[in-house]
């Protein structure tokens, strides 16, 4: 008895199965010449730094003004919170270990996945379609180095600090919400904030955006420089670089405060 042949459906399911593993596997590899290429001489000092302006320096307005409004709603909750079991006292230190450990990594990581990451894509999605990417290697010039490696470096170090740039001005902001509630100073308002907060609140819960840095630049990177179909391939890389970049970040967060609780056990006291 003679097989049937598989159906279309089947074949393209499994074609479509195929091509996204191939195209993980290309991801990974990916990554990693760039943790290698990151180590290894020559270094594009000029270009990281010039990045690091770009990507750190000019973010910080963004982040500035979202630290604020996030200590400011998240002081409110957190004083609707507290108020029912008399425990106003507690607000500042509350609100400043939710920002450190992990409200402030989080959403600073998010809001320059949305920045950065949709920045990074369509520039070298619009070097690939017009060439550009070409024609720096046609002078000699490692592309993948100057382009991908100096990205990649600039926002893991940018991320860190720009993270605890949103610590400082969320207990700012939650600062100037109980002070419009309650008239406190902000010299007692900063000693109860970083009462119970210690270097090992501050620490892992930072280090881990370094992480955040290395998924938002490799994923708008890789998306960048694997642009097809002219201008429509270059939004496309954008907005797949911000949704994809924040997909990965939201589960490595998960994976990364898990081996923060296993590293660091009080972190989880």
């Amino acid at each position: 008895m003679a097989h049937e042949p598989p159906s279309t459906s089947g074949a393209l399911l499994t074609g479509a199965l195929g091509s996204q593993l191939a195209g993980v596997g290309d991801a990974v590899v990916f990554a990693l010449r760039a943790i290698r290429d990151a180590v290894l001489p020559p270094y594009e000092l000029r270009e990281t730094l010039r990045q690091l302006y770009e990507i750190g320096w000019r973010s910080t307005p963004l982040i500035g003004a979202s630290g604020l409004a996030v200590g400011i709603v998240l002081s409110m909750h957190t004083r609707a919170s507290l108020e029912r079991f008399g425990a106003e006292a507690l607000i500042p230190a509350a609100l400043a270990l939710a920002l450190i450990r992990e409200t402030g990594p989080l959403t600073a990581g998010l809001l320059l996945s949305g920045r950065i990451g949709a920045g990074i894509g369509a520039e070298l999605g619009a070097m690939k379609v017009t060439e550009q990417i070409d024609a720096l290697e046609a002078t000699a010039v490692d592309s993948f180095k100057y382009l991908v490696v100096t990205r990649v470096i600039a926002c893991v170090i940018a991320l860190p600090l720009l993270t605890t740039l949103m610590n400082f001005t969320g207990i700012i902001g939650g600062w100037l919400a109980e002070a419009a509630i309650s008239g406190v100073s902000f010299g007692p308002y900063f000693r109860s904030a970083f009462s119970l907060v210690s270097y090992t609140d501050y620490i892992p819960a930072t280090l881990k955006t370094m992480v955040f840095g290395f998924i938002i630049a490799v994923t708008a990177s890789y998306l960048g420089i694997n642009t097809s179909r002219g201008t429509q391939g270059v939004g496309q890389a954008a907005t797949r670089s911000v949704v994809t970049s924040s997909i990965l970040l939201i589960a490595s967060n998960v994976i990364l405060v898990q081996l923060i609780f296993f590293l660091f056990p009080e972190f989880g006291e």
